[in-house]
């Protein structure tokens, strides 16, 4: 009964997960999954120079059979790409079918690689019950040989040459092709696929839609995959392709009759292509190809004639379906085309009028999944770009194929590669057997897992999916992944590249926040993972604290650029480079890990003496941070501190011998010590004596390395809590004072990763002649340093941002609303920390949301992409921002560290003002939270308002392109429900069932508890704008208004500490 109860009190996407976790059905066998560019990856490099850029080219994709994976446009695929299907469009003038995304490679473009198309992730669900993708595709031809050739004369000084440049959507030329992806109501495995392509152009003009099912090569390598059966694809009739896979058995992928360019116009049947996804070597290599029919068969059957191209015996392991819109010159402007299909394992027609009215269903869903994870008074412009946010996090999901063994020696089939190609690449990573969903930085510029990235990807998938969250977690400290030596694998280009340690913060930050939104407190999941983290943290002191003095190199840590040398290869100096930033890491590490062993005391006491060794290794490393060398009693900072008391910053070091030379550049480097904070409840040091009688041993014999390092040893902070912090009180106000100043770090949009003082005084250094120089570069990077396709000496970044924000709260907790400083500086505004943090998260926000004017800071000054009524509603979630500006840069689709946001949208988003706007002046009350109303919402809220009103301002409501957005049918569709209707008698109609509005259910998160949710029944078939609510749910919605409103600062500190 209580199972049933708890059933019962989810909506229909959380049942879902809950069904899959419990493996009841397997509901995300089936996903966006697919990689959207498998060429030029290190993968798919077999070279001697591991030049993999130019061994796998763009052109050598339509021919060329790939060994690791599959790539397409809007994929969808099983968890293993074995069953591929995507799509494939042809615009009647281009030379080659559009199957992927183009982009120019890291030697043809100016800072580097870069896609060069536009498309948009506009919906996702955990489950992948429903997805939507938009493809922006040009009527003229497309330009490939104009974006390469305007990007090879663009200078690193100058904006890279985009698609908008080239002229081609000018007057609308285009088609919006919407690709949707619906789950059906009782089998997860039954695909349904509708592409809908709008004309908005001036001028009718032909479009050839053709879906794809390609079956990914696992036959021709001569590995164990060719035991299991070559998979097969066959027609059954002039609508249907048979999918024989030994994976799956029998599956059926139905296409359905497509409405033709008008009402009045026949409807367009699909033409089957079948061929082998087998290698053209003829034509690449001038050998005997291995099968008679070969991948790049459709382009030349399509774009060519070619007849003959494509097997007559229509079967093959790579097929496709042709439905030829050029009837009367094509899609009239304004208007649109749709083709309907299917996977599943009955196969059987296609009722065009279920078939839309699953998608509804799904997205009524999805609608009401979302809600609920942010059930809160936000504008409808922030709700978009969250949902956006999620969208794109789901989508960067991929499978990922890595065999170490495989790729260094070749397979049976195959010539054995090169001897120490690429000078060894990853020689010390043979243990790699790599075959998972893992989410990704951006499936086409960086089609690979990045150690870092992956954990600030899984606090936003912990809103939304933890049980994937904890899976990321875990299979990066899996021993088929981690080194045996404890070293994380940092991404394929060189694994063995050093990343910041922020995996136990993300270990934590994810198990609490499945705590207090869904009630879970997955202790096994913080257990494993601090257990291979130990490891991983014994390699860091091990391997990166050389000499044993709690000082830390690590390389570039991420960072790229940040500093004068390339932090990566030994220094031209001589000497060793301690890093003030890899100190600051390994102290935030240590009180992560104390964190995590505080947790798991709770309830295993055995973790209350490993609690004692972190908290001891982090006062050693705060010690040496400053005091390296002091002795017994000094309380001031020695020369060989990395923080410089003239200054009053951070900074990295050269060390000879007992010689330290500071370099004195105002960076990120100098802020990342502020991560390291920890503030202890005396509750909680008192459930753990064991654990306090040692701090107070150590305090009482190691009384210098203590009062140096732990704040307020007699004067608590608020809640008389204890501080474990890099910085006392006088450093973090002096760090504060350069961080808030908008000379300096602060900008519009966030914390910039180089201060502004280095745009006028720029550092430079002079070695045995060979001048090095850092400045302030607000945009692009002006070198070729780790490929020059990111930059840390200017631009804003929202990991380190993220990070920097967190360390603020933590802050306030312990200083409460006492401490106060000026922000910006100058302003004559003092704020206390807290409220710093939420300025800095608004600013940050403010990237995304339109100004007065319209203008969406991320986009630049495109007009274009800023006010056309066909762009403006898209959001980029770009890998990092100018740090002037806030102009996108980088990576166009990094949806996985910049989706934070949508972590930030639910914490503050309720007070977030217009960008370009003045901050409304703080009332004179103290805050409730580290989140609390302080603008015109929070009077709004005090309101006693109509259900209608109140709905209409927060209640969700439909993105671009909605779900139920009505569909034109094909004669076939309307000649069969008119048979159908004529079987009814006049009380026999058909029934429109009544469905619950978006599957609202019950549910405990954040804010609202399970039995506050319970929303209104309505007609499945109206228009999503139409629905009704009563007053049951405008109840519940103030009901988590109010909730959310009275949140406590000792509520939000579970977020950020270890509770009693």
């Amino acid at each position: 009964m209580l199972e049933q109860e708890f059933y019962g009190l989810l909506t229909a996407e959380e049942r879902r997960l809950h069904e899959n976790k419990k493996r009841i059905k397997y509901h995300k066998r089936w996903g966006s999954y697919l990689s959207e560019r498998q060429w030029a990856t290190v993968r798919e490099d077999y070279s001697a120079s591991g030049s993999a850029w130019d061994d796998f080219s763009f052109d050598d994709s339509r021919y060329r059979t790939y060994r690791w994976g599959e790539d397409g446009l809007a994929g969808t695929c099983d968890t293993r790409q074995l069953v591929c299907l995507l799509m494939g469009l042809w615009n009647g003038k281009d030379d080659i079918l559009k199957e992927k995304l183009f982009g120019v490679t890291n030697s043809q473009g100016n800072h580097g690689e870069d896609v060069k198309e536009l498309y948009y992730y506009l919906d996702n669900t955990p489950t992948h019950s429903y997805m939507k993708f938009l493809y922006k595709y040009p009527q003229s031809k497309f330009p490939y040989k104009q974006l390469v050739e305007e990007s090879g004369k663009k200078s690193r000084l100058e904006h890279e040459y985009e698609i908008t440049d080239t002229g081609i959507f000018d007057e609308g030329r285009y088609f919006d092709v919407v690709h949707e992806v619906a789950k059906s109501d009782d089998d997860p495995e039954e695909l349904l696929f509708r592409i809908t392509a709008y004309n908005r152009g001036p001028d009718a003009a032909p479009l050839h839609i053709i879906p794809h099912v390609v079956l990914r090569n696992t036959w021709a390598w001569g590995t164990e995959e060719l035991q299991k059966g070559k998979p097969h694809l066959r027609a059954t009739d002039n609508f249907s392709i048979e999918v024989d896979h030994p994976k799956f058995g029998i599956r059926h992928v139905v296409f359905a009759p497509a409405p033709g360019v008008s009402e009045e116009a026949l409807d367009i049947e699909p033409q089957l292509l079948f061929t082998e996804n087998e290698t053209n070597a003829k034509l690449l290599y001038g050998q005997e190809n291995a099968a008679e029919y070969v991948k790049d068969a459709f382009h030349d059957y399509v774009v060519d004639g070619k007849k003959k191209a494509v097997n007559p015996k229509k079967e093959g392991t790579k097929a496709a379906a042709l439905f030829s819109f050029d009837q009367d010159g094509g899609v009239a402007p304004g208007d649109y085309v749709t083709i309907r299909y299917k996977m599943s394992k009955t196969g059987g027609e296609i009722d065009e009028f279920e078939f839309d009215n699953v998608f509804g269903r799904r997205q009524d869903e999805a609608d009401a999944f979302y809600w609920k994870v942010s059930p809160l008074p936000l504008s409808d412009e922030l709700r978009q770009v969250q949902r956006q946010a999620f969208a794109g996090l789901l989508w960067t999901k991929q499978f990922y194929h890595f065999v170490h063994s495989y790729w260094l020696s070749g397979d049976p089939n195959t010539p054995a590669p090169p001897e120490n190609r690429a000078n060894g690449r990853n020689k010390d990573w043979k243990h790699l057997f790599i075959d998972d969903v893992l989410s990704l930085p951006d499936k086409w510029e960086y089609p690979f897992f990045a150690a870092w990235d992956t954990a600030f990807h899984c606090i936003p998938f912990a809103m939304i999916d933890p049980e994937f969250a904890k899976n990321q977690l875990e299979l990066l400290t899996r021993e088929w992944y981690m080194h045996p030596n404890g070293q994380l694998p940092a991404y394929e280009w060189n694994f063995s590249d050093v990343n910041p340690p922020v995996h136990a913060w993300s270990s934590y930050r994810v198990f609490k926040i499945e705590r207090k939104m869904y009630g879970v407190e997955d202790l096994d999941f913080l257990e494993g993972t601090f257990q291979k983290l130990l490891i991983n943290f014994t390699w860091w002191v091990n391997r990166k604290d050389s000499e044993g003095n709690n000082l830390f190199e690590g390389g570039f840590l991420g960072l790229d650029n940040i500093g004068v040398f390339n932090r990566s290869e030994p220094l031209p100096t001589g000497g060793t480079l301690q890093q003030s930033d890899s100190t600051g890491w390994m102290a935030f590490y240590c009180l992560q890990m104390l964190n995590i062993a505080l947790e798991l005391a709770k309830t295993r006491p055995v973790y209350e003496n490993i609690a004692s060794k972190f908290f001891e290794h982090f006062l050693l490393i705060a010690d040496a941070m400053s005091y390296r060398g002091a002795k017994k009693g000094d309380q001031t900072p020695t020369d060989q501190s990395l923080w410089d008391e003239n200054d009053k910053f951070y900074y990295d070091a050269i060390h000879f011998g007992n010689h330290t030379q500071s370099l004195p550049i105002r960076s990120l480097v100098g802020l990342i010590p502020l991560y390291a904070s920890l503030t202890l409840e005396p509750e909680l040091l008192n459930k753990f004596p064991s654990f306090k009688k040692r701090l107070d041993w150590f305090i009482e014999n190691r009384r210098s390395v203590a009062e140096r390092n732990i704040a307020s040893m007699t004067n608590r902070g608020v809640g008389e809590r204890l501080l474990l912090s890099l910085v006392n009180k006088d450093r973090l106000v002096a760090i504060l004072e350069r961080m808030l100043d908008e000379d300096e770090f602060l900008s519009d949009y966030g914390i910039r990763s180089l201060s502004k003082y280095h745009e006028k005084h720029p550092f430079e250094l002079d070695v045995n002649g060979q001048k090095y120089e850092v400045k302030y570069l607000p945009g692009e990077s002006d070198s070729g340093m780790f490929g020059g396709n990111s930059n840390w000496r200017g631009p804003i970044w929202f990991p380190v941002n993220f990070l920097l924000v967190e360390s603020l709260q933590r802050f306030y907790l312990y200083y409460g609303s006492d401490l106060k400083v000026e922000c910006p500086k100058g302003s004559g505004e003092y704020l206390n920390l807290a409220q710093c943090a939420e300025e800095i998260q608004h600013r940050l926000i403010h990237l995304f949301v339109p100004d007065a004017e319209g203008n969406r800071a991320c986009n630049g000054e495109n007009d274009l992409v800023n006010k056309d009524q066909y762009f403006k509603d898209y959001v980029p979630f770009y890998e990092y921002f100018d740090g002037d500006t806030g102009r996108g840069l980088g990576a166009l689709h990094q949806c996985g560290w910049t989706a934070v946001v949508a972590k930030w949208i639910h914490d503050n988003g309720t007070t977030c003002r217009t960008p370009k706007t003045p901050k409304s002046a703080p009332k004179p009350v103290r805050r409730n939270s580290i989140h609390s109303f302080e603008t015109e919402n929070e009077s709004a809220l005090s309101q006693e308002e109509e259900d209608n009103q109140l709905l209409q301002k927060y209640a969700p409501k439909a993105g671009p392109f909605p779900g139920r957005l009505t569909r034109r049918r094909s004669g076939k569709s309307l000649l069969n429900l008119t048979i159908q209707s004529l079987d009814f008698g006049d009380d026999e109609n058909i029934k429109t069932g009544e469905e619950p509005i978006a599957g609202f259910r019950d549910l405990k998160n954040v804010t609202a508890e399970m039995h506050d949710l319970e929303l209104a029944r309505t007609d499945s078939r109206r228009s999503t704008d139409s629905r009704g609510h009563d007053s049951n749910l405008m109840d519940q919605i103030r009901s988590a208004f109010k909730k959310y409103k009275n949140r406590t600062d000792e509520d939000e500190a579970d977020e950020f500490e270890t509770r009693h």
